[in-house]
């Protein structure tokens, strides 16, 4: 119970004096970020050694880098124009292309990027891929993973932050970020996803890219998915509130990017 109390102390400290870009909302997280980029430079290769990762001369590997590349400059810019750059203290970005007919893509804590063959077959234009890669790299700006293993660390009642290399820490991560699903690595929230949606659309407009082709995109993804649970019984926003909230968002954009 101690342990527990210590940690909740800690919560309530980090609450107060993180806020996410874009967004300002408060979070909360107990871990180091730094703990969580080592962590993920490890998890990225071990990924990347047993999966078919296209060679980087590969068009459709140059292509993911030219997006991202882009998405990079574009994100790096504007946080440290806005007073953010700490955010990307540790950052090692890497864009790779994995051969999977897998409609997904992720980006862990540090910039390790991942994008599938499935995905690439899905979008129509690279304005349609900036969208998801914005999106993915949003996830990780905004340090949601960090907020994601905070949770477990308090559910687990476990009191203090621990080192990399500990094994309850490595576990959380594992149940944290290695749970593959559909376009997105990370198991988020709602509040999360919609978040990310924003920076996204912020990134990807910087870098040159049309933001309202995000509404085609999820279009399209609604059009191609099956039976899908009920919004509250899902971590994602339904499609159809995803849309609604993007075209929203787009009235107000140019207050970040101009």
């Amino acid at each position: 119970m101690k342990h527990i109390f210590h940690t909740l102390l800690i919560l309530v400290v980090f609450t107060a004096c993180s806020k996410v870009p874009i967004t300002n909302r408060k979070q909360a997280n107990l871990m180091p970020e730094s703990n969580l980029i080592e962590m993920s430079k490890i998890q990225y290769a071990e990924f990347l050694a047993g999966a078919k990762v296209l060679p980087d001369n590969d068009s459709r590997a140059i292509r993911v880098a030219k997006v991202g590349e882009k998405i990079k400059v574009a994100t790096e810019s504007f946080l440290n124009d806005k007073g953010h750059g700490k955010r990307l203290v540790g950052f090692e970005w890497e864009f790779k292309t994995v051969d999977e007919e897998i409609i997904n893509a992720w980006c862990m804590p540090g910039g390790k990027v991942c994008v599938y063959t499935g995905l690439l077959d899905l979008v129509g234009s690279d304005d349609e891929l900036a969208v998801v890669m914005g999106h993915e790299i949003a996830h990780a700006i905004a340090r949601h993973g960090n907020e994601r293993m905070s949770q477990q660390m308090v559910l687990g009642g476990v009191g203090s932050v621990l080192a990399p290399e500990d094994t309850t820490q490595v576990s959380i991560y594992q149940q944290v970020f290695m749970g593959i699903g559909t376009l997105g690595m990370l198991k988020y929230g709602r509040g999360h996803e919609s978040e990310s949606d924003k920076l996204g659309l912020v990134f990807m407009k910087i870098a040159g890219y049309d933001p309202n082709s995000a509404i085609t995109f999820w279009e399209k993804m609604a059009a191609s998915g099956g039976q899908k649970p009920p919004e509250i019984f899902s971590t994602h926003p339904s499609d159809e509130r995803r849309i609604a909230d993007i075209k929203e968002f787009l009235l107000t954009i140019d207050e970040y990017t101009d």
